[in-house]
């Protein structure tokens, strides 16, 4: 909502003001008391920014959140769709286009070292700029923000890391020191004492949860904490509040020596240069507000070493996975085989009680430790919304004439995961029926890629959307991410939309989709694991790669039109159903529904197989 006029003096100091969805460590999912952007426009979801004028506010968000939004601003908003036809593909597109003359209000804190300075090099010729309020400017009419979270930080064990922090910590300053010293390329000179890469500062929760073996629950649906790591060459410093901290922990971080320091104390510690001479190494990411601090002389932009190595999951995290995904496929199984029986015997389902009582099932089972984001659980026309959560109040019931979808995942010590499969408990239209075949077909092409070492993500993405395509059909959103090891369910750098090449120990989601705005949607995904694969060929050596299946959930087929399979496709569909039962049935000797349903799954023909006289006949 837009405050209130004596508020609105407040807020338009400048002449405009930007609201990004970050907190001050650019996290994509945030705590309550840093939804600055949800608090103004009243928009949910986790991707968006908001930019005030004096005379008009406007919301930016990509096209899994367009018809969410529309819902959920009021009529003070106008909601620009980015990547839509005609639109900017982005907030920074559409200021560089607007602005004259102009000061653009922003928390320092709140934005990227490389998103700033990208917004500063355009708009710097066209005599505007962006400037930094001491304060917030939506705290100071934000009444009755929410509090900090104090809770306690634990330790993740190797049994589920794989590697200690000792371990990583050194590859962390091997990298540092392996960092060539920052100084004119046409300088023949030796290197001075401050042109020498000497500490990096972490600023990304996700980070300094892997790089420590600790996790937090400061974040719904993350397992971080607040902080900052500080790391030279014979020291490491966290800024974190000490009440986190349990004893065990504080004896943790003297076992790895590492120093601890109150999270507000990085900002005097950064101003004394205590480190002495020499420079720091920062993350593109890094709020701009420490770029601010250090000053240009003091800091040298680089990828993130920390996010590399964890995007790279060793043989334990992977073992842990695997685990994770069957347990994970258990309780998937166990849901929709209960909410098939209860739909068939005449109750009323609504969406927001099916994820609950999924939720439920998952709750039961070895090392959860919550879900890994909001259940997405949506029948009709909202499962056309790629990021649809149900309320209690407002959810709509599940119906036998369009599809169900749910997309939800959990938080479990071994593994994270993220699993959408779309199912139909009547009889699908041909529309439906050919659409969710041309998803599966996507969905077969990407698990089965053999691919050359070198390959990236986004060289495999038209694999997906082939099929979609030969139908004129198309989803807007990514076609898969990389995701954490009990950390945050998005993770990078490589997905299917980066140019970062795929590389063994790289987990990643597959899920195309289709969405018919305002009818239906579907989507099916699975986690993979890119290893390394033999061929007959083997041209230029050992080089081949392809994906192990992590994901153990049946894949509907009732959907499926099997004509437009191919011979392959149709064996891997039944090879996928029949290794299901295979890894999940011992697990489900004392759930009888569970276990037939599965068993089914794993027999039935495809589709709606025809009958003499043209009338379709459901195979169960």
């Amino acid at each position: 909502m837009i405050p209130s006029p004596v508020s609105r003096s407040i807020l338009f100091i400048y002449l405009s003001s930007c609201i990004p969805s970050e907190d001050a460590h650019q996290s994509e999912y945030v705590a309550a008391s840093d939804k600055r952007r949800e608090f103004i426009s009243g928009f949910t979801g986790s991707a968006g920014q908001a930019i005030v004028t004096r005379n008009s506010a406007y919301l930016f968000t990509d096209s899994r959140y367009w018809l969410q939004a529309q819902e959920e601003i009021d009529r003070n908003w106008t909601l620009v769709k980015c990547g839509a036809p005609g639109a900017p593909q982005d907030w920074i597109e559409w200021i560089v286009a607007r602005v004259r003359g102009s000061r653009i209000g922003i928390d320092a804190r709140m934005i990227s070292h490389e998103k700033a300075a990208l917004i500063n090099s355009k708009i710097s010729n066209l005599d505007s700029k962006l400037v930094y309020p001491p304060q917030n400017l939506v705290d100071l009419i934000w009444k009755e923000k929410p509090t900090k979270s104090l809770e306690v930080i634990y330790v993740q064990s190797t049994e589920f890391a794989g590697k200690d922090a000792h371990y990583k910590l050194d590859k962390l300053r091997d990298w540092i020191s392996q960092q060539p010293a920052s100084m004119p390329s046409y300088s023949k000179a030796e290197p001075n004492a401050s042109q020498m890469h000497v500490a990096t500062l972490v600023t990304s929760l996700t980070c300094i949860a892997y790089v420590l073996n600790l996790r937090g629950s400061d974040i719904p649906y993350n397992p971080l904490f607040h902080a900052y790591l500080f790391v030279t060459f014979d020291k490491a410093i966290l800024f974190v509040e000490s009440a986190k901290l349990h004893p065990d922990v504080i004896q943790y971080l003297q076992d790895i020596n590492v120093e601890q320091r109150g999270y507000t104390e990085l900002w005097p510690f950064l101003r004394r240069r205590e480190w002495g001479e020499g420079k720091v190494l920062i993350a593109p990411q890094t709020s701009y507000a420490i770029s601010l601090m250090l000053t240009h002389f003091r800091y040298t932009v680089a990828p993130s070493y920390i996010e590399h190595m964890m995007s790279i999951k060793n043989e334990t995290e992977i073992d842990g996975m695997r685990r994770a995904y069957l347990r994970d496929g258990v309780s998937f199984v166990r849901f929709l085989a209960w909410l098939e029986a209860k739909l068939a015997e005449g109750y009323d389902i609504t969406e927001y009680e099916a994820a609950f009582r999924l939720t439920e099932f998952r709750r039961k089972n070895k090392h959860f430790m919550g879900l890994a984001y909001e259940n997405i659980s949506a029948s009709g026309a909202n499962a056309a919304l790629p990021h649809y959560s149900p309320k209690k109040s407002t959810a709509h019931m599940i119906g036998k004439d369009t599809p169900y979808l749910n997309d939800s995942g959990a938080q479990y010590y071994d593994g994270t995961c993220d699993t959408t499969r779309t199912v139909h408990f009547g009889r699908p239209t041909t529309e439906m029926s050919e659409a969710y075949t041309r998803v599966l077909q996507g969905h077969i092409a990407i698990d089965s890629a053999i691919f050359p070492e070198g390959t990236s993500g986004r060289q495999l993405d038209v694999l997906a959307r082939k099929a979609l395509w030969k139908d004129g059909l198309n989803y807007m959103h990514g076609t898969g991410h990389g995701f954490g090891a009990f950390l945050s369910v998005h993770e990078g750098p490589h997905s299917f939309a980066s140019n970062i090449p795929l590389v063994p120990g790289h987990v990643i989601t597959n899920e195309p989709g289709f969405y018919n705005e305002g009818k239906w949607g579907m989507r099916i995904e699975s986690a993979l694991a890119c290893r390394k694969v033999k061929t007959r060929g083997e041209f230029n050596g050992d080089i081949w790669l392809g994906f192990e299946r992590l994901t153990c959930v049946p894949i509907q087929t009732r959907m499926v039109k099997e004509s437009m399979l191919t011979k392959e496709e149709k064996a891997w569909l039944k090879e996928h159903n029949q290794r299901c039962y295979d890894r999940i049935a011992p697990f489900l000797k004392e759930d009888k529904r569970a276990l037939k349903w599965l068993k089914r799954e794993a027999e039935r023909g495809i589709g709606l197989a025809p009958a003499a006289a043209g009338i379709a006949i459901d195979w169960d």
